[in-house]
């Protein structure tokens, strides 16, 4: 009798602890607005599996890609009230929440990549980064997007007449929409998620993403021109819930959380790196026509841009960027 109850004490004991195991794990639901084949869902996935590997399975997280939980503003919105606890986003819709990730929308204004990660990755980022503390949100840290690529239904875009009277979808962001009223386009600010289907319909008539989303999105298939602008560059900021980060992880957890992070952003960036080398032929092997622009003609265009929204952005902001370049 006495060894029956010592094994149901025993059993008990041991339902608790993984009861109480159980109840500690931590579940974090990060949305994004791309394909599960991109170069965001594969980071979130390194990401996810080395804080299963550092915290034994107590931190899951969940991804949520090709905008199940909404738009990039949506999902920023949700990270910023607490409705969902992560995103990773590009920078330009946080135009609308902050000015200080403006400075990334500026056309041409990254020319070197490794220097602007080391700049990215130092105390210009982190104040970049931490503009969005009074929203409710922890920048965590800026991954890669990619330079951005023009496509189209239409023609070859070799330079900047080649865009007038296109309508080119763009993010919802001045910078982006100036550039390209510049250029002689018509911009159309829309949801990437409704992208594809405005193209399909030619309620469009082009779009501008980096090659890996170009190719993941299957635009080949609705759009025959590639043209290698590389206009603009686009970080990409992965965000996380304030109260969430503060309140619901410990400090051990946070540090474990901000190690993974760091390996995770060095993963995705070279990840990005090695796949656009072969994305081009890939494109030409689905169809597309690729056109090498006159970047130099891009370039002096759309210096007006630059004097639009120098106050609005920050000479200091772009100078420091410019400069940490050279």
């Amino acid at each position: 009798m006495k060894k029956l109850l010592c094994l149901v004490a025993v059993c008990l004991v041991l339902f608790a602890a993984g009861t109480a195991l159980a109840a500690e794990k931590i579940v974090v639901r990060v949305a994004h607005t791309i394909a599960p084949d991109s170069h965001y869902n594969k980071g979130l996935e390194h990401l996810g599996k080395l804080l299963d590997e550092a915290t034994k399975g107590q931190i899951e997280l969940q991804i949520f890609h090709s905008s199940q939980l909404g738009s990039e503003r949506d999902a920023i919105e949700g990270v910023s009230m607490g409705t969902l606890e992560m995103t990773l986003v590009s920078s330009a819709p946080l135009a609308n929440f902050t000015n200080a990730f403006l400075v990334f929308d500026l056309p041409f204004i990254i020319q070197d990549r490794q220097k602007a990660y080391a700049w990215m990755d130092g105390p210009e980022g982190r104040k970049i980064l931490d503009s969005v503390l009074s929203k409710g949100m922890v920048g965590l840290g800026i991954w890669e997007n990619g330079f951005r690529m023009l496509t189209n239904s239409k023609k070859p875009v070799a330079v900047p007449d080649d865009l007038k009277g296109l309508k080119i979808r763009l993010m919802e962001n001045p910078i982006h929409v100036g550039t390209f009223k510049t250029l002689g386009a018509y911009p159309v600010p829309m949801p990437f998620g409704e992208l594809f289907t405005a193209l399909q319909q030619s309620t469009v008539d082009g779009q501008e993403n980096p090659l890996i989303i170009i190719s993941t999105s299957k635009f080949a298939e609705v759009q025959k021109h590639l043209s290698l602008t590389g206009h603009f560059y686009a970080p990409a900021i992965l965000l996380i819930n304030k109260d969430f980060w503060e309140k619901t992880l410990t400090e051990e957890q946070r540090k474990i959380f901000t190690e993974a992070e760091l390996k995770a952003r060095h993963w995705e960036r070279e990840f990005c790196i090695e796949i656009e080398k072969q994305l081009v032929g890939d494109l030409k092997a689905q169809g597309m026509v690729v056109t090498e622009p006159d970047k130099a003609k891009f370039f002096e265009a759309v210096q007006p841009v630059y004097k639009e929204f120098e106050e609005k952005v920050g000479k200091e902001a772009i100078q420091k960027l410019v400069d940490a370049q050279k």
